[in-house]
């Protein structure tokens, strides 16, 4: 739901979406630094009641799963990477857990998270919704119309552009 894959038939719709990429690989990378350094996931345990998930890319919206929990657990990672002892365990890769340190206190980069997370609320509520046993078909194009209306409305916000105006995402 959330990866640009760029080929030659959609080269328009990757330089205009390839950036959720980028967001979602820094925020992995992230997730795994703190998951794979013991010592590093020990401090989160200490700033944090709630756990990084590690969920499987198979799964169903895996990146946004991922992306809401990091916003439930922002004030904690960002206290972690101010903290002291962030700044003087140096026994794993150093340069990897300054970039770690720098994307956490970005305040632009938990903006794109935002931006990213009200765009396709509207869809995972959607997708949600129809992903039961009960019969919904006939709600599917209300529901659809419903859908479009809610990401227009989020781009449009962001983009600070009114209804009328058009949008290249």
């Amino acid at each position: 739901m959330c990866a640009a894959k760029n080929t030659e038939a959609n080269g328009i719709t990757y330089e205009e979406c390839h950036w959720i990429t980028e967001i979602a690989a820094s925020a992995l990378m992230i997730r795994n630094f703190i998951m794979n350094h013991s010592m590093r996931l020990a401090m989160f345990n200490e700033f944090s009641k709630l756990k990084l998930l590690a969920v499987a890319e198979t799964r169903f919206v895996s990146v946004i799963v991922m992306l809401k929990r990091f916003k439930l657990i922002k004030q904690q990672l960002k206290m972690m990477v101010i903290s002291e002892q962030w700044s003087c365990y140096r026994d794993d890769d150093v340069t990897k857990a300054i970039n770690v340190k720098e994307k956490l206190l970005d305040d632009s980069w938990w903006d794109l998270i935002d931006y990213i997370l009200d765009f396709t609320e509207p869809i995972y509520e959607m997708l949600r919704a129809t992903d039961t046993d009960k019969h919904c078909l006939h709600l599917v194009y209300d529901m659809w119309d419903n859908m479009i209306s809610k990401v227009k409305k989020a781009i449009y916000k962001h983009e600070k552009k009114n209804d009328y105006e058009g949008s290249s995402f």
